[in-house]
């Protein structure tokens, strides 16, 4: 179907700094992201400018280089450190006569080399061809014009409007399949609820020791490995807290700057999980020297999902990699737990870690009581209802219900948002 040439195991990477943007990437985790893909560097190219040029991206001078380099190591693939277009991928591999691929189909390919589960290589698959859908060009050339005239009739539309038609009806089958999973991860989800059972999502960038802290948590024997999204498919287990009870702790994939949209969209399901969470365990490598970095790409991609309300707990993790680790408890000028220094693979600092989020989420449990009028109080009972957070009920003379509702804060402060006005005007205590 698509006529590009063949990816190896062999690379030379393309790294640009670009003085006009501010912020210059990271050449060292584009060399783990590399590594993480399973494939061998040969040269790293790095240079400057203030744009990119629109046929190479790099200037005609570095193209010749990258070209020359590639012929020199006999390298089988060119890796950008960046977002390439479609026309700069072909311009590229036309000069540099190998496959060429940019930051993002380089983390899509890690993804399509993770995913265990169905629902993951589903959402992979997606990412891809959604990626892929804007890659597509000549296939089979003979087929390519239509023409007319006796014996010259093409087949009715080309082969590239062929590539396309099934690109959007694979993608169309792929999104009806990860809408099922998305209403049972949704059953799961009001299972929870019902039961009264608070769900602790890790969330964190890559290789912050996610996977690592949730087995130490949780004894669930989950892969981990010191390379980025080790973690790719989520996992959910019951954990004890005292004074709280069963809670649900969800391992999540991790996050990294510059993450492609498409993915951050075929991973909606998984993300759920994050959006829906009643506290937010951010983990973060506290020896890594550019985790306030980390910190904000991470809540860049939960403002993108709609996640950044969501209450977060700082863990600050790899306190063992420090020259004077201590395990410690950070608190707010009220006394709230905001920051756990600890170290998951040692096990350092674990029962700080219980010690606040027992404190956290008994703390984030409210009680209110409610005074609802009759034409009003149909829908509102329901609402509660389906949240199992009614305490007690009765009817004055009047014929108003009287409610008492015990609910988590996050869950009252998204119900505040929908029915503000009615809630607003009704609430007792």
């Amino acid at each position: 179907m698509f006529d590009r040439y063949e990816s190896g195991e062999r690379a030379v990477l393309v790294h640009i700094n670009f003085t006009q943007e501010g912020e210059w990437a990271d050449l060292s985790e584009f060399e783990m992201l590399v590594s993480s893909a399973g494939v061998s560097t040969l040269q790293v190219i790095t240079g400057s400018r203030q744009s990119p040029h629109p046929k190479y991206y790099v200037g005609e001078g570095k193209a010749q280089e990258i070209a020359a380099a590639v012929r020199a190591v006999e390298a089988d693939i060119v890796l950008f450190n960046h977002a390439l277009s479609p026309a700069q991928e072909r311009n590229l591999e036309q000069l540099c006569q190998c496959r060429v691929i940019d930051r993002t189909g380089l983390i899509l390919d890690i993804f399509a080399q993770r995913a265990r589960t169905h629902e993951g290589k589903l959402q992979v698959e997606l990412a891809q061809l959604r990626h892929l859908s804007t890659r597509l060009i000549r296939g089979w050339t003979h087929l390519e014009r239509q023409k007319g005239g006796i014996g010259l009739r093409g087949p009715g539309e080309t082969q590239l409007e062929t590539d396309r038609r099934l690109l959007r009806e694979r993608i169309k089958a792929i999104l009806r399949r990860l809408d099922k999973v998305a209403k049972q991860r949704e059953q799961g989800r009001r299972a929870r609820n019902r039961a009264d059972i608070p769900t602790i999502s890790l969330v964190g960038y890559t290789n912050a020791g996610k996977s690592t802290l949730f087995n130490r948590i949780t004894e669930a024997g989950v892969y981990a490995a010191d390379q980025l999204f080790a973690t790719l498919d989520p996992t959910l287990r019951k954990i004890e807290l005292a004074d709280v009870g069963p809670a649900i702790l969800a391992d999540t994939v991790g996050f990294i700057r510059h993450l492609p949209h498409d993915l951050v969209a075929a991973f909606k399901a998984t993300l759920q999980e994050t959006q829906e969470a009643d506290i937010l365990l951010h983990v973060i490598d506290a020896s890594d020297d550019r985790f306030r970095e980390n910190i904000e790409a991470v809540n860049d991609v939960l403002v993108e999902i709609d996640a950044s309300e969501v209450p977060t707990l700082l863990v600050m993790n790899k306190i063992d990699n420090l020259d004077n680790p201590q395990p410690r408890i950070e608190r707010d000028d009220e006394g709230v737990p905001k920051v756990v220094w600890l170290s998951a693979m040692d096990g350092i600092g674990i029962d700080l870690l219980f010690e606040a989020l027992t404190e956290r989420l008994a703390s984030q449990i409210v009680e209110h009581s409610l005074c609802i009028p009759p034409q009003l109080f149909g829908r509102i009972r329901s609402i509660f209802f389906e949240m199992n957070c009614i305490k007690q009920e009765e009817y004055d003379p009047e014929g108003n219900l009287l409610i008492t509702v015990r609910l988590q804060q996050v869950d009252w402060s998204r119900l505040e948002k929908r029915e503000a006005a009615v809630l607003r005007d009704f609430i007792v205590t």
